[in-house]
């Protein structure tokens, strides 16, 4: 019997989405350039009834296939992915169909489809979100793939996807082979916002005098409007302690926060459509300020840092609105990546469904997301999230206790480089009148870039300023 599927690479993410293929009844071919990691899965999961089967080379791997093939790469990103699908291409027809399920960059998947167009083989980008676990028990998948191919792929993507909370498999097609892994780029940059936006809170949780039980904190948390997978883990790792010394085990983690690439592409891609994802991008530089741990222990000595200052006139309670609050504005930033993609790639992303292929299995999945993909079901040309009556509403009750929180950690020497950067992005989106026409003035003065004037809408005009 042909399998229905192959399975190219079996690291973690690889060989558990192999399993979970195999496990829903489906006949999957599996390979990996590794002789003895080929070795070590087959005796570990490949039995009489597994549903897997070994192959040796790509040349048995394809030949295992039913036509048209399918075939799921999970290599590392980058050059590796053009290496496979050369070792592929000699024994692949046409019709057949590449999936590449890593963490590629999606102008690599523009290129890599519009490459295999020519020989006739469909190239699917697709975004897969979970981690080690979500890839075994149900991910969240992203795939950007036509109408034509998704009609091959459903059967089997949908069985493996996680399941919202109503049901609904979080996988849907989305239209582009570029726009899988684009979807998947913005998923990770606003991860990387909420990760630290978390740990900025916990950071000023941890002084406040009057809390004296921080997980216990985010255990309350992840049952209210911030109930979420990231809050809910947090909540566990604060509680872990070390054995050896009976300490909370995250104070004897060296504080030097590492980083794959997807939160700096999603700046670069904002910056490109012209998106103010500030907190995203922020986060991004936090990453790579943390990484210089001994120019900080330099600047402790020489700036003269003690300890920080213990907060006061703000509770958990206020602690949580600005996290929710700040929360709501890098979705937002996110979410606007899609209008902008939309406009200048000529994609037909659509908000709504994004927000319900993140309900389940994916890092960043919230009880929020199901408000989010109701706003845009009622609104779905809403080009900011803020904006939404829901949010915006909410954004309102937040307000006193955001700009409270803020305040006092600033106060306090307590750094807080997300929070504070999306209190700022959000009184930027209110504000009528910025200060940019002062730079206009400036740009035009030494360099005769020119301005408008408000008052003659759609001329331009330059002065001589120092005359």
């Amino acid at each position: 019997m042909k399998a229905d599927i192959g399975v190219y690479g079996l690291s973690v993410m690889g060989g558990n989405l192999a399993r979970n293929i195999a496990g829903r009844g489906f006949q999957t071919a599996v390979y990996t350039r590794s002789a003895e990691r080929l070795r070590m899965f087959s005796d570990a999961y490949a039995g009489k009834d597994s549903n897997l089967i070994p192959c040796a080379d790509p040349a048995k791997f394809c030949k295992a296939l039913s036509v048209p093939r399918k075939i799921l790469i999970m290599v590392k990103a980058g050059e590796a992915v053009d290496t496979v699908i050369g070792n592929l291409l000699p024994h692949l027809s046409r019709g057949d169909i590449l999936i590449d399920g890593g963490n590629s960059l999606y102008t690599d998947t523009a290129r890599r489809a519009d490459e295999l167009e020519n020989s006739g083989i469909h190239f699917v980008g697709m975004g897969v979100s979970g981690g080690e676990e979500g890839a075994l028990n149900g991910p969240s998948l992203m795939p950007g793939t036509s109408p034509e191919v998704w009609k091959q792929l459903k059967n089997i993507l949908l069985a493996i996807a996680a399941k919202a909370p109503d049901g609904t498999p979080c996988c849907k097609p989305l239209g582009f082979p570029a726009a899988g892994h684009f979807v998947k780029m913005v998923h990770n940059g606003i991860e990387y916002a909420d990760m630290q936006l978390i740990a900025e809170a916990w950071m000023i949780l941890k002084n406040i005098p009057e809390v004296s039980d921080v997980p216990s904190i985010f255990r309350k948390w992840n049952s209210g409007v911030l109930e979420s997978y990231l809050i809910e883990i947090t909540a566990r790792i604060l509680e872990k302690k070390d054995p050896e010394t009976g300490r909370p085990l995250v104070d004897l983690i060296l504080d030097k926060a590492g980083q794959k690439g997807t939160g700096l592409w999603t700046s670069f891609a904002a910056l490109e459509l012209g998106v103010p994802a500030t907190g995203i991008t922020e986060s991004v530089f936090v990453r790579m300020l943390s990484g210089l741990k001994e120019q900080r222990l330099r600047g402790s000595e020489i700036l003269g840092a003690g300890e920080l200052g213990t907060l006061s006139g703000i509770t958990a309670d206020d602690v949580e609105k600005a996290l929710y609050a700040s929360k709501i504005c890098a979705y937002s930033q996110g979410f606007s990546m899609f209008s902008a993609a939309n406009d200048q790639l000529e994609w037909e992303l659509k908000p709504g469904e994004i927000a319900s292929l993140w309900r389940g299995g994916c890092i960043i999945r919230a009880a929020f997301l199901n408000e989010i993909m109701d706003s845009f079901a009622e609104n779905p040309n809403e080009e900011n999230l803020i904006f939404q009556p829901v949010f915006s509403e909410k954004l309102c009750s937040c307000i006193g206790s955001w700009r409270k929180v803020v305040s006092a950690a600033i106060g306090a020497g307590i750094p807080i480089p997300v929070l504070s950067s999306q209190l700022s992005y959000y009184d930027s989106m209110r504000t009528a009148v910025l200060p940019a026409n002062l730079i206009q003035a400036q740009r035009d003065c030494f360099g005769a870039h020119t301005y408008e004037r408000i008052d003659k809408p759609g001329e331009f005009f330059h002065t001589d300023w120092l005359d």
